[in-house]
């Protein structure tokens, strides 16, 4: 970074973070093998003890399953992910305009570990790297946490930056099933702004200590000032519609970034570029190491990282050459 600083580089606007699973050396990872017990995640593999069980998921957003009216399939045998024995890799990318692409930041964990795991990490080492949070990122659904929405928000400035992230419909709530009033309170069914009964801390359902509150019927509390709902909303009865959620300004990001506008959609082509990194990280080797321990594959990665970073450079350095 202090080699681009040097030569003039604009400065970091948006980085990009993406994981790469890595494949152990191990013979449960080898189909062709017989192993007894192969996904058996308490029962670690002879060659590797520090490679965990993962599941490598074909996509990260929610899909519904229907069932087909003709050779129909059972639900419990529709495949859902690839199971391996290994490691992941995380990075954060960044593409200066003009200038090319290189890795910020890396972490390797072993594959059982989550990919939100690693944001706050990396995103520790680039903080390091620039001296400031980044203004922009974008990510994939895996990082769709009001925690990453709230990282990239600077109160009081009116052109903070934002992350790109698509919204995953956890627990089948999709991004517009969620209003909200212009004091962050979130809006009932029928479009009244809710009230906080109480808040408390919550130490359990994320990586992130944090205040959640419980929303409820405005016209139900703090005073009963109504016999029916507007909305006709079907819990009215049972003391009427009520939303437990982070008071975090994240939660209310997660739902209001406006995910179709031209801002978002340029940005999140960025990330392209994590996949482009990931393509010379696996011509270099890094998916199927020949390695039989967590350090050593880690310490690998960390040179495969490096070397990238070193041709980007070079190429640089061509460029300004020729263009003397």
């Amino acid at each position: 970074m202090a080699e681009l600083i040097a030569r003039g580089a604009p400065p970091v606007e948006c980085v990009s973070l993406d994981t790469k699973h890595i494949l152990a050396w191990v013979k449960e990872n080898n189909r062709k093998t017989y192993v007894a017990d192969r996904f058996n995640k308490a029962k670690q593999p002879a060659g590797d003890p520090d490679c965990k069980l993962g599941c490598k998921r074909r996509h990260n957003q929610r899909v519904a399953l229907t069932t087909p009216t003709h050779n129909p399939v059972a639900a419990t045998t529709v495949k859902v992910g690839e199971y391996y024995w290994g490691y992941a890799s995380g990075i954060v990318v960044t593409k200066v305009p003009d200038w090319g692409e290189f890795v910020l930041a890396e972490l390797t964990q072993p594959f059982d570990q989550g990919d939100l795991t690693y944001f706050f990490p990396l995103m520790h080492q680039v903080e390091e790297r620039l001296g400031d949070k980044p203004r922009y990122a974008t990510f994939d659904a895996a990082f769709d946490a009001w925690y990453v929405y709230a990282y990239f928000y600077r109160e009081n400035d009116p052109s903070y930056g934002f992350a790109a992230v698509p919204f995953s419909e956890k627990g089948g709530y999709k991004a517009e099933s969620r209003q909200f009033a212009l004091d962050g309170a979130p809006l009932c069914a029928a479009g009244l702004p809710m009230a906080l009964r109480f808040t408390f801390t919550d130490r359990t359902s994320c990586l992130v200590e944090h205040e959640r509150g419980k929303y409820v019927c405005p016209l139900r509390f703090p005073q009963h000032v109504s016999k029916t709902c507007p909305a006709h909303h079907k819990n009215w009865k049972g003391g009427g519609c009520t939303a437990m959620m982070p008071t975090s300004i994240g939660a209310r990001l997660r739902y209001t970034l406006d995910r179709e506008s031209d801002d978002y959609q340029q940005l999140y082509r960025q990330r392209s570029a994590d996949e482009r990194i990931n393509s010379q990280a696996v011509a270099l080797g890094i998916e199927r190491p020949h390695l039989r321990n967590g350090q050593a594959i880690a310490n690998q990665n960390t040179l495969i990282y490096l070397l990238i970073n070193l041709r980007f450079l070079h190429r640089l350095l061509l460029n300004q050459h020729d263009s003397e």
